[in-house]
């Protein structure tokens, strides 16, 4: 049969790096590529079978998510073997960056995809807070808890809160960030979300911490604000955003910040100089089920439309290696609560999300993909002169 000269093929060139993976066949046929063999890909018919063959992490993603394969072994150890399979397969999948359409209804119609499975979903791997963006690690064995409390706390520091003034935070997800900012350090927030769900929970959090004075949370698209804030923060959604819209998104931080202002750019960056897609088809598996138009820029392309749109970059932290811890409990939180998110999301979902996280894992390790905090002021703006002239502040507790 053809597709046995082509396995036999695939298992010898393999073979070689004596991968630790066992193929097991519809067929009841078995191949094993390494000593020990950790993990084991079931392979469900021939049609699974070609997309072996020819392996990226899109296509292994995809079969796996179809359920044309299915694996066993530790989601560590799958992502690994899936990548090592991707980067000598012979077939290196890296498109340049992509020309996508954002309007309000397209960007609406993708958080909810994302956002809205479920408060419960969410719940189960997310950190106490629920927040859903990259943790602020003092130690390696920092607990999510103390991390994410410890990046809320870090990015308020940064924008230099007084009680009294008004606070932007767009993309406010279940509102941790606006809550804590109201209660520690006295300013009324303003959190934006596209997603009901969030919203609606953030708003009953709020209310039940006493804090509607102070914190409101509103279901809106930034480019409806009208208003001006003394800070402005977004953490976690530049990536919605779209690389053809980033000089309007600076564009309306700016005009939405006062004279003397700070804002802050929380957001997962590229680290291909043409912001190009994650190596392997990793970016393709996420646009198809994951984040669909997420694009995500290179830092030097982020700075240029900041400045291009009248803003001054002031500080800029790479917080890579915190997202790679996060995203590494993320994925192990979600394993311990297999069975329940099963039920929650449905299996492809499940499967979706398992993938998702435990690559994103890997990809944050391995360098592919970055995270920069980007504190910015208006350009040529004299109030902001006094200002502190170096980053101690940033750590006084």
């Amino acid at each position: 049969m053809f597709w046995q000269k082509r396995l036999d093929e695939f298992v010898a060139r393999m073979g070689r790096r004596g991968l630790p993976l066992r193929l097991r066949l519809w067929n009841g046929q078995e191949a094993t590529l390494g000593p020990s063999p950790r993990v084991t890909f079931e392979i469900k018919s021939p049609a699974a079978l070609r997309r072996l063959l020819r392996p990226s992490l899109d296509s292994l993603g995809r079969a796996y998510v179809e359920s044309l394969i299915d694996i066993e072994g530790s989601i560590v150890d799958v992502v690994a073997i899936a990548a090592d399979l991707s980067a000598h397969s012979g077939h290196r999948l890296r498109r340049a960056a992509r020309s996508i359409r954002h309007t309000r209804r397209i960007d609406a119609e993708a958080i909810a995809y994302h956002y809205d499975v479920s408060n419960d979903f969410y719940r189960l791997w997310l950190d106490e807070r629920m927040v859903y963006s990259c943790a602020y690690f003092r130690s390696p064995e920092d607990s999510l808890e103390q991390a994410q409390l410890a990046k809320i706390d870090h990015i308020l520091a940064k924008l230099q809160l007084r009680p009294g003034q008004r606070l932007l935070d767009i993309g406010c997800g279940w509102g941790a960030l606006v809550m804590r900012a109201a209660e520690r350090h006295g300013v009324h927030a303003v959190g934006i979300t596209l997603s009901r769900n969030q919203h609606d929970l953030a708003r009953e959090r709020v209310a039940a911490a006493g804090l509607s004075d102070q914190a409101e949370i509103r279901l809106q698209d930034y480019r409806d604000v009208k208003e001006t804030f003394d800070r402005i923060v977004s953490v976690g959604m530049l990536e919605h955003v779209g690389l053809k819209n980033l000089r309007g998104y600076f564009a309306k931080i700016r005009e939405l910040l006062a004279d003397g202002g700070i804002c802050m750019n929380h957001g997962i960056t590229s680290t291909d100089p043409e912001s190009a897609e994650s190596p392997f088809g990793g970016g393709d598996f996420i646009e198809r089920y994951v984040f669909p138009h997420g694009e995500l820029p290179h830092i030097g392309f982020l700075l240029k439309e900041m400045s291009a749109a009248g803003l001054e970059a002031i500080d800029v932290e790479n917080l890579r290696r915190h997202y790679a811890l996060t995203t590494r409990h993320w994925s192990r939180r979600f394993e311990e609560h297999g069975g329940q998110l099963r039920e929650l999301a449905g299996e492809k979902r499940f499967r979706i999300w398992r993938a998702y996280l435990a690559g994103c894992a890997h990809g944050f390790q391995q360098g592919w993909i970055a995270l920069h905090q980007v504190l910015a002021v208006k350009a040529s703006d004299a109030r902001v002169d006094s200002l502190a002239l170096t980053r101690d502040y940033m750590y006084l507790d």
